[in-house]
């Protein structure tokens, strides 16, 4: 059994889970730390802040997780469209095998359908969990692509990652609203000013922001079979162009019949922000111990520009300058 001031207690099985362990229990109090922005630590883990827990799950899967050539990661930076890519993905994959009228984005919310990574390598003390998942595993994450696995990210490998960015002046505020609805009653709610700062100095989960997306967008213009780059500002724009997209790089693009039928229209009505925040699963304020968020703490508003209705004209000018310094060179945009 494994106990830590940072971890709750966990029951292992695997021996080498419980070295993995015991190793990050030593590692988490020796490393930088901050405020969190709800009532958790953040610590600074080969140069991103995150809590401990996903730097547990991040050093899981670097000892342990075995990786198949039909793995598809979805990775975001947080409040970036992991939901709706979540529920696209688990679409695309799935098409042959639900009926639309009847599919389970419809009854589930698609956290439940596409795991998170780092939170299941945990689960059951090792790895069968994940092990025991059929193929093709779809999995989610927010870690950095830097912290996963050479087995991982090398071309040798043939799992795959789909990586969706924004603007970050809409990251911040989408975090912003989603961090207050975690705090506690008691607690007072973060200050945008507060949450502005900590996000310019990086110090917000999985970030700094731009590094984040900086590792997935080097990966994919070095391996572009391995690592597909969207914009949720792209996706809001030609989302039929997307979805086609994101179906070529996975290996199953639409054939005439289902372009016939209208398959990827069907596609990108069932996983809109408006379909799904409005499905009855999805309007859920019941939260678990397991995780205190409730389904419907994943819907805001969905929309591109939000930020203009929150953010100071020196607030936009010094993220747009940050930006500008971090991103240059980069071949894309947030417009």
């Amino acid at each position: 059994m494994e106990t830590s001031k940072f971890f709750p207690v966990v029951e292992t099985q695997d021996e080498g889970y419980q070295k993995t362990f015991k190793n990050c229990a030593e590692l988490v109090p020796t490393l930088p730390r901050s405020k969190g922005w709800w009532l958790d630590e953040l610590f600074q883990y080969q140069g991103f802040w995150m809590s401990s827990f996903p730097i547990r799950g991040s050093m899981l899967i670097s000892d342990h997780f075995k990786p198949r050539p039909t793995d598809i990661i979805v990775a975001t930076s947080p409040k970036c469209g992991t939901t709706w890519l979540r529920a696209l993905i688990f679409s695309i994959i799935n098409r042959a095998s639900f009926d639309f009228n009847d599919h389970p984005l419809r009854k589930l919310n698609p956290q439940e359908l596409v795991l998170l990574f780092e939170g299941h390598i945990h689960k059951g003390g090792s790895t069968s969990f994940l092990d025991d998942l059929p193929s093709p595993r779809l999995l989610s994450t927010h870690i950095p692509y830097s912290l996963f696995p050479k087995r991982m990210t090398d071309d040798t490998s043939a799992c795959r990652f789909v990586y969706i960015c924004r603007d970050p002046k809409d990251v911040l505020v989408s975090k912003w609203h989603f961090s207050n609805k975690l705090r506690p009653k008691e607690v007072p709610p973060l200050s945008l000013e507060e949450a502005f700062d900590l996000f310019c100095k990086g110090v917000s989960h999985y970030g700094p922001f731009w590094d984040h997306v900086l590792g997935y967008w080097k990966a994919s213009v070095e391996s572009p079979k391995k690592v597909l780059f969207l914009t949720y500002e792209d996706v809001k724009k030609e989302s039929l162009g997307c979805v086609r997209k994101v179906a070529e790089f996975l290996g199953v693009p639409f054939s005439p019949e289902e372009e016939n039928k209208k398959t990827v229209e069907e596609i990108v009505k069932l996983c809109s922000f408006e379909s799904l925040s409005n499905l009855d699963v999805n309007k859920s304020v019941a939260k678990r111990s397991e995780r205190p968020v409730s389904n419907s703490d994943f819907f805001r508003k969905g929309e591109v520009g939000d930020w203009v209705n929150h953010l100071s004209p020196e607030m936009v000018e010094k993220m747009n300058q940050i930006t500008e310094q971090k991103l240059q060179g980069i071949e894309f945009n947030f417009h």
